[in-house]
C-alpha cells in the first residue's frame, strides 16, 4: 500500500516538472548554471559556495570554455571525471576552496583530496592555480601546463618526481607553505636537482618558506627567482653561478630589520645578510635586484660590478642612513632607472640635514628615487644637489621624513622632474631657509619616540568623475598631510612650470586673496581639500590664469561660523576653470545668490544643504543658473526631501548628468524631466522612493542611464519606461521588488544594455512570469545566474531564481486543505492550554462527573484494586533496594501530583503475621501490574522466581499480562526470556539510562507501562496478545 500511496505524488511531481519546462520554454536558460558565462570563453563560478565541480548541461557549448574560475568555494574532493566534459580548458583556478588550518578564517582543519587522473583529463590545460588549499603533494599534471601555482598549501617537499614530464612549464609559484600564518614543523625542502628537468622554467617563486639555503641545481633557464622572506643568511658566488640568464633576483627580508616589521619577526643571527663581494658577478643580464629588509649597514661597490644592465634596485628597510651620504657603490650603475632607499633611518633619530653622496650623480639613467622615511628635518638645495643634473629623473618620493623646513623652489632646477611627493611631513610654511640651513649642523639630531614612527593613515582615493587626475600632467607637487597654516608666494619661486599642486589635509586657514600662487603661472590643477580656507575675497585664485580644476571640498569650518559671509564670485573670474568641487562644506546660507561661469563644465556640490538654500524663497532659486556651460552637477547628500519642478527649471539647460544620491526624496515628478532636455544620466540611488508611479518617463527624453538602486521601490507602473527610447542602462538593484514585468518596458526591453535587478526579494512561484522576461533579456542582466535571487517563499530565500522547488507546485485545493488543518491545529494548541489554565479544575471535575454517568466496563460488582503496581526486587542487593526506595518510590508516589501511583512494597505494605506466600499472593492479585526490578537477568532470587510464577498463573487465569521489567544494568547479559519479551512486548521491558538527560524519558515510559494494559504494547507482526474477556 505504501508504494501505491507514493505513486500519485510522484506522478504529480512529474506533471509539474513538465509544466515548469513549458513555462521556461519561451526563453533559454543560461548555459552554465549556476555559473556565469563571460566573454572569451570564461565561466565564472567564484564565491558560489559549491561543494563539487558543477556538471554543465550537455546542451551548453562546453567545447568553447577555455577558462573556469572556481575561486572561494567549498570543494574538498576532486574526482577523475570532474573535468572530462571540458576538453579545451586552458585556465583553471581552484584557489581558496580548502585552506590549510592556519589560513582558514575559523582555523578549521581541511584536506583536499585529488584523484590521480583529475587534471590529466584536460590535455590543453596551461594555467592551474591550486593555492590556498590543504594539499600535501603535487598531483599528476598534464604535460601541456605552462603556469602552476601551489602557494599557501601544505606541500613541503619538491623532489625529482613531483613535476615529472612538465617540459612546457615556465612559471612555478610556491610561496607561503611554511611561515607564521601557515606553520610547519620544518622548512620547505627542494631536493637538489628536483627542478633541473624543467628546461623551460623561467619564473620561480619560493617566498615565505623558511628556506635556510638557496636551492641547489636550479635550471639555468631561470629569469626570475624570488626568495624573499626566508632565512637565507648568506649568499656565496657558487649559489648563483649557473643562473646566468637571471633577470630579476629577490632575496629581500632574509635578515630582517625587526624594529620596522609589520608582522612577526625573528632577529637575524648574523645581524646582516652576508654577501660575498662576487655574489652577483656572473649575473650579467640582471635587471632587477631586491635587497630590502636585510639589515645591511653598508654598500660595497664590488656587489654591483658587472651588473651593467641593472635597472631596478631596492635597498629599502636597511640601515643605510650613513652610507647614502658617502657611498661610492652607485658609480657603475649607469643604466639604473629606479632606486628605492625608503626607511633606512636610524632607530629613534631624526637628523637635522641630509646630503646625498656624490655617486648619486653618476646615475644618469635614474627615473625614480624613493627616499621615504629616512627622517631628516631640513630640505635644502644641498640635500639633493647630486640629483640636480640627472637628465631623466621624473619621480622623487620624500614622504614621512619629518621635514619641517623645505626649500620647495629647488625643484625648479630639475630638468625632467614630473612628480615630487612631500606628503606626510611637517612643513609649516616659508621661512628664511637659506640662513637657517647655513647655521645648522649636519650632526644635529632629534631622538624620536615610537609614536612618531607610526605610519601615516592612508588617504581614501578620490573619485575622478568630477576632478581630473594629476597623472595626466607633466609636473606635480604633493604637499598634502603637512602642517601648512598659510601659503605664501615665496614658497613656489622657480616653479613656474608646475601644473598640479596638492595641498590637501593641511591646516590652511587664511583668506586667499589672489596673491598666494603668483609664481605658478602654468598651474592647471589645485587641490585645497580638507583645509579651513576662508573664501572672503572676490579675486581668490585669479593669479592662476591656466587653472582648469579647483578642489575646495571639505573646507567646512569657515562655512559653519555663524554670521560670516563667503564670496564665491571668484568663479566668474577664472575664465578657464572647468572642474570645481565645493563638496562637503555644509554650505547653506550667506553666499552669493548666484554662481556665474562661462567655462565651468563639472560642479561637485555634494555634502552641502541646498535644501535649506532653496527653502529661502527665491534668494537661491537661481544659484546654478549662471553656469552656462555646466554639463555635470552633483547634488548628492544635500538633505533634499522634495524637488520641485521650479528647482529643476532653474538648473542649467545643458546638463547631461545629474546626481541626487543619498538624499531623502520620497517623491519625484518624472514629467518635470522635460525641463532638462539634454539630460542623459540621472542618479537617484539611496533615496526613499516607494514606487515608480506618478506618470511615466516623458516622451522624447534623452535619458540613457537611470539609477534608482537602494531605494524602497515595491511597485512600478505599467509602461513606466516605455517612452524613454534612448534608455540603455537601468539600475533597479537593492529595492523591494517581488517581480519584474515586461509591461514596464513596452518595446524598450530589447534596447537595454544593462538591467540590474540584483538584491531584490523576488517572489519565486511556479511559472513566475519574470523568469521568462529575464531570460529574454539575459544579455543585459549582470549576474543573472547567481546574483538574481529569490526573497520568497522561505524555502528558496537567498537562492537563484532558477532553483525551482517542485514541492511548492502542489495543487491549490490541497494547499488550502493544509492551510485549514494548520489553522485548526494552531487554534487548538492555543485554546486548550488557555482553558486548562483558566478552567482546568472545573473541566476536570465535569469530565469525571460525566464518567460516573457512563456504564462501567468489566463484570458487575468489580472492585478497584488497592495497588497500581507491586514492586518485586532482591533486598540482598543494596544498590537495587536503595534505587527502589529513593528513586522509584519518590518519582512514582511523590512527584506525579494527582497522577501519583500506589505502590505495594514488601517491607511497608505486607501484613505482619501472615505467611510469605499469603502476602505474595495478595500483593500480585491486588495490583494492576507487577514490576520486577533486576540488576541482571541471568541469576535471580527465589522470591523473584515465585513472584514471576504467580504473575504467569494470573496470565493463565485472568488472561492479563501484568509483567513489567526494569533492568538497571543495560550492558548485562540478557536471558532468552528477556530477549523474547523485548521482541513481543517491547514497551514492557525498560532499561535505566546511564546518562542523566535520559532519565526524564525513562520515568515517562515507566508511567505509561504501569497505567496502560500490556495488550496495547504487543507487536502485531508476531501475535495478537492476550484477548480481553
Amino acid at each position: 500500500m505504501g508504494s501505491c500511496r507514493r505513486a500519485p505524488y510522484s506522478l504529480s511531481l512529474l506533471v509539474q516538472a513538465v509544466v515548469l519546462a513549458e513555462a521556461l520554454a519561451l526563453g533559454t536558460l543560461p548555459d552554465f548554471l549556476p555559473c556565469e558565462l563571460q566573454p572569451h570563453g570564461v565561466v565564472n563560478c567564484n564565491w558560489l559556495f559549491l561543494k563539487s565541480v558543477p556538471r554543465f548541461s550537455a546542451a551548453a557549448p562546453r567545447g568553447n570554455v577555455t577558462s573556469l574560475f572556481l575561486l572561494s568555494n567549498r570543494i574538498h574532493h576532486l574526482h577523475n571525471s570532474d573535468f572530462l566534459h571540458l576538453p579545451n580548458l586552458r585556465r583553471l583556478n581552484l584557489k581558496w576552496n580548502c585552506p590549510p588550518t592556519g589560513l582558514s578564517p575559523m582555523h578549521f582543519p581541511c584536506h583536499m583530496t585529488i584523484e590521480p587522473k583529475t587534471f590529466l583529463a584536460m590535455p590543453a590545460l596551461e594555467d592551474l592555480n591550486l593555492s590556498y588549499n590543504g594539499i600535501t603533494t603535487v598531483p599528476a599534471l598534464p604535460s601541456s601546463l605552462v603556469n602552476l601555482t601551489l602557494s599557501h598549501t601544505n606541500i613541503l617537499v619538491l623532489d625529482s618526481t613531483s613535476l615529472t614530464g612538465l617540459h612546457a612549464l615556465r612559471t612555478l609559484f610556491m610561496d607561503g607553505n611554511c611561515y607564521y600564518k601557515n606553520p610547519c614543523s620544518w622548512a620547505v625542502e627542494v631536493v637538489p636537482g628536483a627542478l633541473l628537468g624543467l628546461s623551460n622554467l623561467t619564473h620561480l617563486s619560493l617566498k615565505y618558506n623558511n628556506l635556510t639555503t638557496l636551492p641547489r641545481d636550479l635550471p639555468p633557464s631561470l629569469e626570475y627567482l624570488l626568495l624573499s622572506y626566508n632565512h637565507i643568511f648568506k649568499l656565496d658566488p657558487g649559489d648563483l653561478a649557473n643562473l646566468t640568464a637571471l633577470r630579476v633576483l629577490d632575496v629581500g627580508g632574509n635578515c630582517r630589520r625587526c624594529d620596522h616589521a609589520r608582522n612577526p619577526c625573528v632577529e637575524c643571527l648574523t645581524k646582516t645578510l652576508q654577501l660575498h663581494p662576487d655574489t652577483f658577478r656572473q649575473l650579467s643580464h640582471l635587471e632587477g635586484l631586491v635587497l630590502k629588509d636585510n639589515s645591511l649597514p653598508t654598500l660595497e661597490a664590488r656587489w654591483f660590478q658587472g651588473l651593467e644592465n641593472l635597472t631596478v634596485l631596492d635597498l629599502s628597510e636597511n640601515f643605510l642612513y650613513d652610507c647614502i651620504t658617502k657611498t661610492q657603490a652607485f658609480q657603475g650603475l649607469a643604466q639604473l632607472r629606479k632606486l628605492n632607499l625608503s626607511f633606512n633611518y636610524r632607530k629613534g633619530v631624526s637628523f637635522a640635514h641630509l646630503h646625498l653622496a656624490a655617486s648619486f650623480g653618476k646615475l644618469t639613467s635614474l627615473q625614480e628615487l624613493n627616499m621615504n622615511g629616512i627622517f631628516f628635518r631640513s630640505l635644502s638645495e644641498s640635500t639633493l644637489k647630486p640629483l640636480t643634473h640627472l637628465p631623466l629623473l621624473k619621480t622623487l618620493n620624500l614622504q614621512m621624513n619629518f621635514i619641517n623646513q623645505a626649500q620647495i623652489s629647488i625643484f625648479g632646477a630639475f630638468p625632467s622632474l614630473s612628480f615630487v611627493d612631500l606628503s606626510g611631513n611637517r612643513i609649516s610654511g616659508a621661512s628664511a631657509l637659506a640662513k637657517a640651513l647655513g647655521e645648522a649642523d649636519n650632526e644635529n639630531r632629534v631622538w624620536l619616540g615610537p609614536e612618531n614612527l607610526a605610519p601615516a593613515p592612508l588617504d581614501t582615493p578620490k573619485s575622478e568623475i568630477f576632478m581630473p587626475s594629476c597623472k595626466r600632467f607633466p609636473f606635480t607637487l604633493d604637499l598634502s598631510g603637512n602642517n601648512l597654516v598659510t601659503v605664501q608666494s615665496e614658497m613656489f619661486t622657480n616653479l613656474s612650470r608646475l601644473q598640479c599642486l596638492i595641498l590637501s589635509h593641511n591646516c590652511i586657514a587664511q583668506a586667499v586673496n589672489g596673491s598666494q600662487f603668483q609664481p605658478l603661472t602654468s598651474l592647471k590643477i589645485l587641490d585645497l581639500s580638507h583645509n579651513k580656507l576662508d573664501l572672503y575675497h572676490g579675486h581668490s585664485f585669479t593669479e592662476l590664469p591656466q587653472l582648469i580644476a579647483l578642489d575646495l571640498s571639505y573646507n567646512s569650518q569657515p562655512f559653519g561660523m555663524q554670521g560670516i559671509g563667503h564670496n564665491l564670485s571668484f568663479v566668474s573670474r577664472l575664465h578657464k576653470l572647468q572642474y570645481l568641487s565645493l563638496a562637503h562644506n555644509g554650505i547653506n546660507s550667506r553666499v552669493n545668490p548666484k554662481l556665474c561661469s562661462s567655462s565651468l563644465r563639472k560642479l561637485d556640490f555634494s555634502g552641502n544643504t541646498v535644501s535649506s538654500m532653496w527653502a529661502e524663497g527665491d534668494l537661491y532659486l537661481h544659484f546654478f543658473q549662471g553656469l552656462k556651460s555646466l554639463r555635470w552637477l552633483d547634488l548628492s547628500q544635500n538633505s533634499l526631501h522634495t524637488l520641485l519642478p521650479r528647482n529643476l527649471d532653474n538648473l542649467p539647460k545643458n546638463l547631461t548628468l545629474l546626481r541626487l544620491r543619498d538624499n531623502y526624496l520620497a517623491f519625484f515628478n518624472w514629467s518635470s524631466l522635460v525641463l532638462l532636455p539634454n539630460l542623459q544620466i540621472l542618479d537617484l540611488a539611496g533615496n526613499q522612493l516607494k514606487a515608480l508611479t506618478n506618470g511615466t518617463l516623458p516622451n522624447g527624453t534623452q535619458l540613457r542611464s537611470l539609477d534608482v538602486s537602494s531605494n524602497s521601490i515595491t511597485f512600478v507602473a505599467p509602461g513606466f519606461f516605455a517612452l524613454a527610447a534612448e534608455l540603455q542602462v537601468l539600475n533597479l538593484s537593492d529595492n523591494i521588488l517581488k517581480t519584474i514585468e515586461s509591461s514596464w518596458f513596452g518595446m524598450l526591453a530589447g534596447n537595454l544594455k544593462v538591467l540590474d535587478v540584483s538584491a531584490n526579494p523576488l517572489h519565486c512561484t511556479c511559472g513566475a512570469a519574470f523568469v521568462d522576461f529575464l531570460l529574454e533579456v539575459q544579455h543585459a542582466v549582470p549576474g543573472l545566474p547567481n546574483q538574481v535571487k529569490c526573497g520568497s517563499p522561505k524555502q528558496l530565500q537567498g537562492r537563484s531564481i532558477f532553483t525551482q522547488d517542485l514541492r511548492l507546485c502542489l495543487d491549490e485545493a490541497l494547499s488550502w486543505d493544509c492551510f485549514g488543518l494548520s489553522i485548526l491545529v494552531v487554534t487548538l494548541g492555543v485554546v486548550v492550554p488557555v482553558l486548562q489554565h483558566l478552567l482546568g479544575w472545573d473541566l476536570w471535575y465535569c469530565f469525571h462527573l460525566g464518567l460516573t454517568w457512563l456504564p462501567r466496563r468489566g463484570p458487575r460488582g468489580a472492585q478497584p484494586l488497592p495497588y497500581d503496581a507491586f514492586v518485586v526486587f532482591d533486598k540482598a542487593q543494596g544498590a537495587v533496594a536503595d534505587w527502589v526506595y529513593h528513586e522509584l518510590r519518590v518519582q512514582l508516589e511523590e512527584r506525579r501530583g494527582r497522577r501519583a501511583l500506589r505502590l505495594c512494597l514488601e517491607e511497608r505494605d505486607w501484613v505482619p503475621g501472615k505467611t510469605l506466600f499469603e502476602n505474595l499472593w495478595a500483593s500480585i492479585y491486588g495490583s494492576r501490574k507487577t514490576l520486577f526490578v533486576l540488576a541482571h537477568t541471568d541469576r535471580v532470587s527465589g522470591l523473584l522466581r515465585t513472584s514471576f510464577l504467580l504473575a504467569q498463573q494470573r496470565l493463565l487465569e485472568d488472561r492479563k499480562d501484568i509483567v513489567v521489567l526494569v533492568i538497571l544494568s543495560p550492558d548485562a547479559h540478557r536471558s532468552r526470556y528477556v530477549r523474547l519479551r523485548q521482541r513481543l512486548c517491547h514497551q514492557s521491558v525498560l532499561f535505566w539510562p546511564q546518562q542523566p538527560r535520559g532519565q526524564g524519558s525513562f520515568w515517562a515510559q515507566l508511567g505509561t507501562a504501569l497505567t496502560r494494559d500490556n495488550r496495547h504494547f504487543y507487536n502485531r507482526n508476531f501475535c495478537r496478545g492476550p484477548a480481553a474477556e
